[in-house]
């Protein structure tokens, strides 16, 4: 186990610590002894009426081989409603579930942060479902695992002019590597989160789709899941709007059934990224230069970590007219300037892509996707080619604002119904009028590329 311990968390303020061979009750036993789980049966006639209104035909299945009974279910717990419902389900299924949540970050810092997931407070209300739902329920330690895989990163790429995106990084190192395989040593058939997002059989493997509520689609964030981990990992909530997860709290009894939903990155305080960064690399903040494309220094400012592309507000400079961030050049640590219609980008560069289609992508192919460049915006038409090893994606219809460490996720189409095929990070992009590659010194027009 990569935790190296479990923590269960009995109370708000300190969880009590039991050392690793706590799990090993549950290691190579397909199920746990009779007085941990036979109360399955009984839970719902003591729990209540309620408890058995759940419309079981409604359910998502888990689309594995099996009796329920016969199968064991990891579900990540984050105390939020989401997966405290997945748990729930899994159990009035029938079948064995062990809940699991992780401590990602300092518990001291955590215990009264709300609004995001895996704090002290959602630690402890994840527990709380366990115990309502009737099941086994552990807390491991991640903290040093999540700060060098997760934080480290989050640091290093504001850093270096890039905006990224924390919980990709999480789901692809943390959830969907070290969970997974703590889910197989506990003998596990399937881990189940509380994701929206949709996976089916395709052939002889898993897809991965857009759920049923878009508004809640959380597709992109998980473009780098391998065909390995789709495989493997579930998602109960992908065919359910987030009003019928709610009511279904309700009524097995959930306490967290109105729980707010997580909105910051967890270990950001209040969306301070600067403070957390400056905490993490102390001489991150390194004063520079505002330089507009034109080649005029318009004045200076305290770090590029307090920029990202396409920011408008906050950079502390008064032109007389609109200015954006076009470009962050870390080397130099100067902030570029300019209009909007410098953030107009054609094509992207990625790195690290993953692709989970049905064909493997060849040296030279070229294909038609639909693409994102933020979560927030809808799948547009893209061509995807692979030329010398490299992936570019060109923008059939342009975007604005594409930043460095942000994914370019891929689709089969732009409907509710879109198979997600893959993605990448943007690394680099070029811009619509823009050819210079280097930057040139003051005084000289500078490019938005």
């Amino acid at each position: 186990m990569h935790a190296g311990c479990a923590r269960l968390a009995i109370g708000k303020q300190r969880p009590y610590l039991y050392s690793a061979p706590q799990l090993e009750m549950a290691r190579g036993n397909k199920r746990f002894p009779a007085d941990r789980t036979r109360r399955r049966l009984n839970a719902c006639d003591r729990q209540g009426p309620n408890f058995l209104k759940v419309p079981l035909n409604m359910l998502n299945s888990l689309d594995l081989p099996g009796r329920p009974e016969d199968t064991r279910v990891v579900v990540a717990m984050s105390g939020g409603v989401d997966s405290s419902v997945v748990a729930a389900m899994m159990h009035a299924e029938g079948y064995d579930v062990i809940g699991v949540t992780l401590q990602l970050y300092d518990h001291g810092a955590a215990v009264a942060k709300t609004k995001s997931c895996c704090a002290g407070v959602d630690i402890h209300d994840a527990r709380r479902a366990a115990e309502k739902i009737g099941i086994p329920h552990y807390v491991l330690d991640y903290e040093s695992r999540f700060k060098e895989q997760v934080m480290d990163r989050f640091a290093d790429s504001y850093i270096a002019g890039e905006t990224p995106i924390p919980c990709v990084s999480c789901n692809q190192t943390v959830k969907f590597t070290d969970l997974l395989k703590t889910a197989r040593d506990l003998g596990a058939d399937a881990l189940a989160t509380g994701h929206y997002v949709r996976s089916a059989t395709k052939g002889n493997k898993r897809a991965l789709f857009r759920p049923a509520d878009l508004d809640r689609d959380q597709s992109y964030f998980l473009f780098a899941t391998t065909q390995e981990q789709l495989d493997f990992v579930r998602f109960p909530l992908g065919g359910m709007p987030k009003s019928q997860v709610r009511t279904l709290a309700e009524e097995f009894g959930l306490s967290v059934a109105n729980k707010p939903d997580s909105q910051d990155i967890c270990f950001v305080p209040n969306g301070d990224y600067a403070a957390v960064i400056r905490k993490l690399r102390p001489n991150a903040a390194e004063p520079g230069e505002i330089v507009h494309m034109d080649g005029r220094v318009l004045g200076e400012h305290n770090g590029i970590i307090h920029f990202t592309i396409g920011q408008r507000r906050g950079i502390g400079v008064a032109t007389g007219e609109p200015l954006y961030v076009v470009r962050l050049d870390a080397d130099e640590r100067r902030v570029i300037v300019g209009p909007r219609e410098a953030l107009a980008t054609r094509t992207i560069l990625l790195r690290e892509m993953n692709w989970i289609g049905d064909q493997p992508l060849d040296e030279g192919d070229e294909i038609e996707v639909f693409a994102k460049v933020r979560s927030t915006r809808p799948p547009a038409p893209a061509a995807l080619r692979i030329l010398n090893g490299k992936a570019f994606v060109d923008l059939a219809n342009g975007e604005t604002g594409v930043a460095p460490g942000q994914a370019c996720v891929f689709f089969d189409s732009d409907d509710e119904t879109a198979r997600v095929l893959g993605g990448g990070w943007i690394h680099k992009t070029e811009r619509t009028g823009t050819c210079a590659v280097d930057f040139p010194q003051a005084q000289t027009p500078v490019s938005a590329a």
